[in-house]
């Protein structure tokens, strides 16, 4: 089966066809952080949620990459043998394959190879649900596929005559292919730069409110979504999916001691995750650059947790997200660790200011976790007395929703407040009673 996407180019879809048999493969080559069978879970959990039928999961020994097949020869024999004893429509190596790679692993084995830069593209375009989030989707993935028309087309090697407005004499249809694709993603970008900007006009609206912008960031089914409906009280999809959020969602959130606050809930990261994707996101992914605070949501109860962990920081490093950025470790899934793990969980965040043990399923924790993000975002807050006019109820009730009011002291004509407040909100307060 074939589909041609927006920018008319046609492509092969078969391999992704939905109840299609996969079987997953993760060439191992020594990555002591991960877990291999937690590492082949994830893959075959990303062939799952485009409806793939995972039938076998396999992890070879790869001490010395091969240029034409990544795998070694007798290796390359055992997967043909275990693609037809289960029958599998489509093999699913979780690694980057060249196009040369790809194109003779499905001759040797019989059936359709993808990659798990593919595989994770596949998703992204199958989830999308806004104009924006198509638009990059289809940039990533016209991207990826720029560097393998050699392999996904196959009527590269004719040759277009000299008609026409397009192509000179001699022209190979690859050649055209390439142009064509090059013309897509540059209005591609042009589309996403308007988005950027009229995002940046609504984020500058935002700071002159001005609210603090708080983002969630993480792994992948870390728990995120979960946690940001249950500050909001949003019902924002949640469930026991990768990539199950992919446009951003932003809400109101309430918090001690501030008028209010924006919750923003992103993209899920992970490992090896498409250079491809990270440039396209990076209009979606500048709420994360500009936030005030980030709170990393992390699932503890996952045994690749510090792996995860570096490879969210990695992406944060790759958009620009300043190391001053005030940042807090939302250590999540407490619910699902055994009595011996949550005690060396809660006694290693006593030890960290910047860590909250939690569990956004059952609630435990995360009235602790509203209380340090308050504190942290209160942290630039000075305390002063304001004398208001006992008549004046605006000017109290603008303390009290803008302020933590800590006492008052009731005068013949004025009431003495004694509130905390941010410098810049004091400067709004003077030039509002002046």
């Amino acid at each position: 089966m074939s589909i041609v996407d927006q920018g008319g180019f046609e492509r092969d879809r078969g391999e992704f066809a939905r109840g299609a048999r996969a079987l997953v493969v993760l060439p191992d080559q020594g990555d002591a952080r991960r877990d291999a069978d937690a590492r082949m879970d994830e893959t075959a959990g990303l062939a799952a949620a485009i409806g793939l039928v995972v039938v076998d999961k396999v992890a070879l020994r790869v001490r010395q990459p091969r240029a034409a097949t990544l795998i070694g020869s007798g290796q390359a024999d055992e997967l043909a043998v275990r693609c037809r004893q289960h029958d599998a429509q489509l093999v699913v190596f979780d690694a980057s394959l060249s196009a040369i790679q790809q194109r003779n692993l499905e001759t040797k084995l019989e059936a359709k190879v993808i990659d798990r830069t593919g595989l994770i593209l596949e998703i992204f375009g199958e989830r999308a649900a806004t104009a924006e989030g198509r638009l990059q989707v289809e940039l990533a993935h016209l991207d990826y596929q720029a560097g393998r028309l050699v392999r996904s087309w196959t009527h590269l090697e004719r040759q277009r005559g000299g008609f026409g407005f397009l192509g000179g004499p001699g022209e190979t249809q690859i050649e055209a292919d390439r142009r064509l694709i090059r013309d897509r993603m540059a209005r591609l970008r042009r589309e996403l730069d308007q988005v950027s900007r009229t995002r940046g006009l609504h984020r500058d609206r935002r700071q002159r409110a001005p609210w603090p912008v708080i983002a969630l960031v993480g792994y992948t089914n870390a728990g995120k979504s979960t946690l940001f409906n249950r500050l909001t009280g949003a019902d924002v999809m949640a469930e026991n999916l990768l990539f199950a959020t992919l446009d951003p969602t932003l809400r109101q959130l309430s918090l001690p001691g501030l008028d209010k606050a924006i919750l923003s809930d992103t993209v899920g990261f992970v490992s090896d995750l498409p250079t491809q994707l990270v440039a396209a996101f990076k209009a979606t992914l500048e709420e994360v650059v500009s936030a005030d605070l980030l709170i990393h949501v992390r699932d503890v109860a996952h045994p690749d947790t510090e792996a995860q962990r570096a490879d969210v920081e990695a992406v944060l490093d790759e958009i620009g997200v300043s190391s001053e950025t005030a940042r807090i470790e939302a250590w999540n899934k407490l619910d699902l660790v055994d009595a011996e793990r949550r005690q060396a969980l809660l006694a290693d965040a006593e030890k960290r200011p910047d860590v909250v043990v939690l569990s956004a399923l059952s609630g435990e924790g995360v009235e602790e976790l509203t209380r340090r993000v308050a504190t942290d975002l209160t942290a630039s807050h000075r305390r002063y007395t304001i004398a208001v006019e006992s008549s004046d109820g605006a000017a109290a009730a603008w303390l009290h929703s803008h302020g933590e009011v800590l006492g008052r002291e009731e005068g013949e004509s004025e009431t003495s407040y004694d509130v905390r407040l941010s410098p810049a909100d004091y400067e709004r307060f003077s030039r509002r009673s002046a």
